[in-house]
């Protein structure tokens, strides 16, 4: 929980470092496409659950929500509120990723005040540095919210890097779902060594290359985005709660 590449190398990889359950979530694509994709991934030594990172609010005022657990499809730039409504109706885990990390993340207010909707926030995340990672514990540890951890993988070698060991079996997608909102007991565990603290350094440097050329390209190049709530997919159903 979670990674935004997936491809044979990215499975091959997760099975290496014992991973059961890859939680595949990447940005601005659509529930459907990601579906597929987990899908065809999924085998007998390593299930591809499919997520989404909706993005609330506009490209000033971020704040990111995985999802697990979504049977429709929910798009991003959408107000908080709407996305939690929207996540409530499916009864999907509403988890929080990378709390407090720069701009794109719920802070310890958010949190507080909307405890009672969230399944999990976030402990360790392989993309935020030292300081980020034990502030989200404290936050967690005030908030009395379960936690979880991530490779957060937008590179391929950091898929592994950190992961969710859960007492109960997870070996579906509603399996997962189950563990998430009755707080089933887990450990967060990472990795350690000069190799993962390259992977960590690594990851943050990506986030370079997301708020530039990745930004331009998205905004100016790509046309509309497939998860924006314009799209025809969506059929006017958040025209509502859009933000832009």
């Amino acid at each position: 929980m979670h990674v935004k590449v997936l491809d044979g190398r990215v499975v091959e990889r997760a099975k290496a470092r014992g991973i059961d359950v890859l939680v595949y979530a990447p940005h601005f694509t659509r529930l459907p496409t990601i579906r597929k994709r987990a899908e065809r991934h999924s085998d007998d030594e390593l299930l591809v659950v499919p997520a989404r990172e909706i993005f609330t609010g506009n490209w000033q005022n971020r704040r990111h929500l995985l999802a697990v657990g979504i049977s429709e499809p929910i798009p991003d730039f959408i107000s908080f509120e709407g996305a939690l409504s929207a996540l409530a109706e499916q009864d999907a885990a509403l988890c929080v990723p990378h709390p407090t990390l720069l701009n794109v993340s719920l802070g310890r207010p958010e949190i507080r005040a909307y405890a009672d909707h969230i399944d999990a926030v976030e402990s360790y995340n392989v993309k935020s540095p030292p300081h980020v990672n034990k502030r989200a514990k404290r936050i967690i540890e005030e908030a009395g919210l379960p936690s979880f951890g991530s490779s957060y993988a937008h590179l391929r070698g950091s898929v592994g890097g950190a992961w969710t060991e859960f007492e109960a079996d997870v070996e579906s997608e509603a399996d997962l779902v189950d563990a998430l909102v009755s707080n089933a007991d887990r450990d967060v565990v990472h990795r350690a060594g000069p190799r993962h603290r390259f992977w960590n350094a690594a990851e943050f440097a990506h986030l370079g290359y997301e708020n530039s050329w990745g930004k331009i390209d998205r905004l100016f190049l790509s046309g509309t985005e497939p998860t924006h709530p314009d799209h025809i997919a969506y059929d006017g159903r958040f025209d509502d709660v859009a933000v832009y």
